[in-house]
């Protein structure tokens, strides 16, 4: 038993080195010395090196040598280790008593509540009345277990992680076009590109390593930002696309026809690696210039110069992020972005691709191995050998694991609305300030028989609604895998104990798996690298295959090591960054990669009369993160962003609406309104206004609509009103 039920830790609980979150460090780490591991914040998967002193962390610099960042670190990796130091570090579990308060209990009587809570709501409705949200910010091996715990062993068909916020939208655009969620770049291509294509991306704030990639390029490359807003990025581009919102599928069909119609379109890849391009030319034959300038705003001569800067390239990669998955059409989006990729040939060879940027540090572990949108492995759900093949590599009986894809998040917001879900599970997430329309998630979140909320703070929006509170160890006090942007595996360790009482996600989930009664499915499960090898298993035969990693000390010893490498592949030292596709070869059963066309549809929420602006959100500054549950612990951080919400707005429809710069304002959508400061630019256009995303009043405007192939919902655009706050 990993908990002796009188309410004590016993001691293979407290000294385990697999990264439990209490006790000892492992003993691999010298107690005086530097350690390399991967950066807990983006889905860059920087190298920092860890400085220990008496077996703690002190500090931390940039590893000088490490594959991605190459000694360089954003603001939020250099005050990595000081958000951890947080008062409002979760310490003790915490059980809301009869009189509404939350109350401090012993691990024993929160796992029991937990289980008798979560069951009593299952024998009373059905097993899919209790459902998790999870994260694409906890090691590889965590999410992996609890994804196998939940839906193997407790039953829940239904859970869904946050990543469903940034990155279904390519999940989904990859496979259909691909074969398989498949980023295909590695970093060095920002290097070796001469032209760069930033769709829906603000690199320079939201992913400022890879910009300083981008800046080593020795070719002197043409960068374009496609993008509604005059970004930091934008103004560094040599081109700015500054299109209407959401009108990014539009542009890009408009490029093809133009390509096709110039003949600036590599037949002989087409013909050779590809499907579907006679449907998909036919369908954008409509897409005159006239037609796209009217849709995008963009004029004619500024579309003509885009296509021309593509065809004489040599080598130009595309990319993309949360401008164009965060949409109500975002998959078809994407795919509009593939299909030029494709069709000009710039895939596969150095410095192209149809290249996504994940968000979050593991969102791409999560996309593969959390049993949310896909079976480990990115194996089917629905596919029967492929849940025969899982079944047996845990060996556990085929009939434990769902036929069927859990509901999507919204979905599972719906459900508890509808009052088919009744309990819930929330993991290293913060639905109460994210998820979109917050207002009416609020009020969704209280309808709920039982709310449990795993974090390692407990001040989090959702914390303080939540029934039960699980104190979570943090980035550093454990140890696993995160899997960044370019596929590349890298290693969490642990170089700091966890507080208080408080446990690593992966000892939580042990802890349920105990006292639920289904411990002896994960006797395997012992440790992270035990799962690390399980999940190796797993992904033989697959895409993602990478059974040619041994252990833990090989990630470690190789600064991380991209998928696939399979039993057999080269040495590490003679392919240290790999693409995919270099042999035109994709997923798809004829190994053809397809062309992807459908009609793109109006926005929504349009401006109105009442409501005539469209408001825009996004990364703010490069010190922020998500709902700056992190960040806004570092000192350091909370200097180098504003500290109060602000709006940006173009200075004609300030002028028209009396308003100065730094004085209060009103924004109003359809579903709540904020106060925010008037920050009076020209980085937005007439008739836009942009918030940040990290302020927890922005998302009580946002508009509840999801693609629907991909279920991501639409952040970036609807409909609002602003006015002057008198006085």
């Amino acid at each position: 038993m990993l908990f002796q039920r009188d309410g004590r830790l016993t001691r293979d609980l407290v000294r385990s080195p697999g990264g439990f979150g209490l006790g000892q460090l492992p003993t691999r780490l010298k107690p005086d010395a530097t350690t390399d591991m991967v950066c807990g914040y983006c889905s860059t998967g920087c190298g920092l090196t860890i400085h220990l002193k008496r077996g703690q962390a002190v500090g931390l610099t940039p590893a000088a040598d490490h594959p991605v960042n190459r000694g360089m670190a954003c603001p939020k990796g250099w005050e990595a280790l000081t958000v951890l130091e947080a008062d409002d570090r979760a310490t003790e579990p915490l059980l809301r008593d009869a009189d509404g308060t939350l109350r401090a209990v012993t691990w024993d009587t929160a796992m029991r509540a937990l289980v008798e809570q979560f069951q009593r709501i299952q024998s009373s409705h059905s097993p899919d009345a209790v459902a998790f949200l999870s994260t694409g910010q906890m090691p590889t091996e965590e999410m992996a277990l609890l994804g196998a715990l939940t839906k193997f062993g407790m039953g829940l068909v239904n859970g869904d992680g946050n990543t469903r916020q940034c990155m279904a939208t390519t999940v989904v655009a990859y496979k259909q076009a691909f074969g398989f969620d498949a980023p295909p770049y590695t970093y060095r291509d920002f290097e070796e590109s001469d032209v760069i294509v930033l769709v829906g991306s603000n690199l320079c704030i939201a992913h400022p390593i890879m910009w300083e990639r981008i800046v080593r390029n020795p070719h002197k490359p043409a960068i374009v930002a496609i993008d509604p807003r005059a970004t930091e990025t934008a103004m560094q581009a040599t081109q700015h696309v500054p299109l209407q919102p959401k009108s990014d599928q539009a542009l890009f069909y408009g490029l093809a026809r133009l390509l096709i119609e110039r003949n600036w379109v590599d037949r002989e890849y087409i013909e050779a690696h590809t499907r579907n391009f006679d449907d998909v030319a036919s369908a954008v034959e409509p897409f005159t210039l006239d037609r796209v300038t009217d849709t995008t705003g963009v004029p004619t001569a500024a579309i003509e110069q885009l296509a021309t800067t593509i065809h004489n390239g040599q080598r130009v990669s595309f990319w993309w992020t949360m401008g164009v998955n965060q949409s109500y059409q975002g998959v078809r989006t994407a795919q509009s972005i593939i299909n030029v990729a494709l069709m000009t040939g710039n895939i596969g060879r150095p410095g192209t691709g149809a290249n996504s940027i994940t968000g979050q540090c593991n969102a791409m572990g999560s996309r593969l191995f959390s049993n949310t949108t896909n079976l480990l492995g990115g194996h089917e759900f629905g596919n029967p050998d492929h849940r025969t093949k899982v079944a047996k590599e845990l060996q556990i009986d085929p009939g434990a694991i769902p036929t069927r894809d859990g509901a999507a998040y919204h979905e599972i917001i719906e459900g508890i609305l509808r009052g088919s879900i009744k309990g819930l599970w929330v993991i290293a997430t913060n639905t109460a300030h994210s998820w979109i329309n917050q207002q009416h998630v609020l009020d969704v979140l209280d309808r709920l028989d039982f709310l449990v909320v795993q974090d390692m703070y407990h001040s989090t929006e959702t914390a303080q609604i939540a029934d039960l509170v699980l104190p979570a160890a943090a980035w550093g006090e454990k140890e696993g895998t995160f899997i960044n942007s370019e596929r590349r595996i890298g290693l969490v360790k642990k170089v700091g104990r966890a507080p208080g009482q408080a446990l690593s996600d992966f000892a939580i989930f042990k802890l349920v798996a105990e006292y639920w009664g289904c411990a002896e499915m994960f006797r395997e499960w012992e440790s992270p690298e035990a799962v690390f090898q399980i999940l190796k298993r797993l992904s033989r035969g697959q895409p993602c295959d990478f059974t040619g990693i041994t252990d833990y000390g090989m990630l470690d010893k190789h600064a991380g090591i991209q998928w696939p490498y399979p039993d057999g592949s080269p040495a590490i030292k003679d392919t240290p960054e790999r693409r995919l596709f270099e042999d035109g070869r994709f997923y798809h059963q004829d190994g053809r990669a397809r062309f992807v066309y459908e009609d793109p549809r109006p926005m929504p929420e349009p401006p109105t009369r009442r409501y005539p602006l469209v408001l825009l959100t996004g990364r703010g500054t490069a010190s922020q993160w998500h709902t700056q549950t992190r960040t806004r612990h570092s000192g350091v951080l909370r200097k180098l962003y504003p500290e109060d919400i602000y709006v940006e707005i173009n200075p004609t429809d300030a002028a028209d609406l009396g308003i100065r710069p730094n004085s209060q304002v009103t924004v109003e959508s359809r579903r709540g309104r904020l106060v925010a400061r008037a920050f009076v630019t020209r980085s937005v256009q007439p008739g836009h206004l942009f918030v940040p995303m990290h302020y927890a009043e922005t998302n009580q405007l946002t508009d509840a609509v999801f693609d629907p192939y991909s279920k991501q919902p639409s952040y970036k655009a609807c409909a609002v009103k602003l006015s002057a706050v008198p006085g």
